[in-house]
């Protein structure tokens, strides 16, 4: 009986056909896999990582005043806050972590801490934006869920606990954008070309070079050919001389022009990955072949990072500040960025000495507002505008 039910099982397996093993042959073969290679680009990618930190680092160097009847505050509660935001963070990590978020991910939450009931905050933390959830009703978030790094516990807060940073998402109204969601391939790209060239240095099984022979050889023979060579001249040995035997000649490898190809596609994604963060090249300290060496190129661009980057950046976080929080709370302060300590926007002294000379000259300043200016003592006649004899009065009819 169970030799019966034995053969029986075994009859009444299928067996498939060979165009349906042949098919899925195929659909092995061709099929497209749709995992991503850049998961986490800061991580993974070098240059998102410079980009990112460059201005980071260049953010927090402006100094964020509170401002009063256009007066600085040092010592109040509001101008503390942004000084000290909680017991172990100060002015610098906030904008940095601020910063570093907004560029990453498009978007970054200040929030006031679980002690925060209503009024000022007496504290503000960074979250991680890839943990926050917004909960919509009515067209409008009335709540958040965070999840904790650590725990993995949510806990829920409300609107009016944080102040969110973001940009423009066309895609989603209530959410941020991360700038690298259009640069996807480029840094997928990157990543793979990187690889490819890991292989290339690691030799990855390629050989540098053939012996090429007219001979007929063994197998013995053939093995003992290349022991020979490489024992040789197969261990990082330089300028030494081969000898062949038995008709053998030497032809080296080079690269394929497809592999050069990888470092002028990972050079031009480079530069647009430097366009989209708004990163001259010589901020990042990359020298192009074409660009000027002197140091005025070098300082123009700098400056053009201020200008064109840096300070758009920062009157947009200004202005998200004006509404979510001064105006919020109903503040007569303001909160603004102060550049004058910034090197890359300052004038040589030179130039702001011939600058001064002329606009004292035409009457437009005084010897004191010059000195004023540079925070140096006035003079007892300074405030008096002496005519300078190359001028002629003029009457008016």
């Amino acid at each position: 009986m169970s030799i019966f039910n034995f053969s029986k099982k075994k009859k009444e397996k299928t067996l498939r056909s060979f165009n349906e093993i042949n098919n899925d042959t195929v659909s092995d073969d061709f099929s497209v896999h749709e995992k991503k290679t850049c998961t986490d680009p800061y991580l993974q990618h070098a240059w998102v990582s410079v980009c990112i930190d460059i201005l980071t680092r260049n953010v927090a160097r402006a100094q964020f005043e509170i401002k009063k009847n256009g007066k600085a505050e040092i010592d109040t509660k509001l101008a503390k806050l942004f000084n000290y935001p909680n017991k172990n963070m100060c002015r610098f990590d906030l904008w940095k972590q601020t910063c570093a978020w907004w560029s990453l991910d498009g978007e970054a939450f200040w929030w006031f801490g679980e002690d925060y009931c209503c009024g000022v905050p007496s504290e503000i933390y960074i979250l991680n934006p890839r943990n926050m959830q917004h909960v919509v009703e009515g067209g409008k978030i009335i709540k958040w869920v965070y999840t904790e790094g650590g725990t993995g516990k949510p806990f829920i807060i409300l609107p009016d606990e944080i102040i969110h940073f973001k940009d423009w998402n066309p895609w989603n109204e209530f959410r941020g954008v991360s700038p690298l969601v259009s640069l996807g391939l480029e840094v997928e790209q990157d990543l793979l070309a990187a690889k490819q060239n890991s292989g290339l240095l690691k030799e990855g099984g390629v050989p540098k070079g053939l012996l090429k022979t007219d001979q007929i050889l063994t197998e013995a023979e053939a093995e003992i050919l290349a022991r020979t060579w490489d024992s040789k001249y197969g261990h990082g040995m330089k300028n030494r001389v081969a000898v062949l035997g038995k008709g053998t000649e030497y032809q080296p490898l080079t690269f394929s022009p497809d592999v050069l190809k990888l470092y002028d596609m990972k050079k031009w994604n480079l530069y647009t990955l430097l366009a989209k963060f708004g990163i001259p090249p010589r901020v990042a300290n990359i020298q192009d072949s074409k660009s000027s060496l002197s140091g005025t190129d070098t300082d123009s661009q700098h400056r053009a990072f201020w200008n064109f980057t840096l300070i758009p950046l920062l009157k947009n976080y200004e202005q998200i500040l004006e509404v979510q929080f001064f105006r919020r709370f109903n503040l007569s302060e303001t909160g603004e960025f102060n550049l004058n300590n910034i090197p890359e926007l300052q004038e040589s002294e030179d130039a702001q000495s011939n600058r001064d000379i002329a606009e004292i000259n035409a009457g437009l300043k005084t010897i004191n507002d010059v000195l004023r200016q540079r925070g140096e003592k006035e003079k007892p006649w300074g405030d008096s505008w002496y005519k300078p004899a190359s001028l002629t009065a003029i009457d008016s009819v």
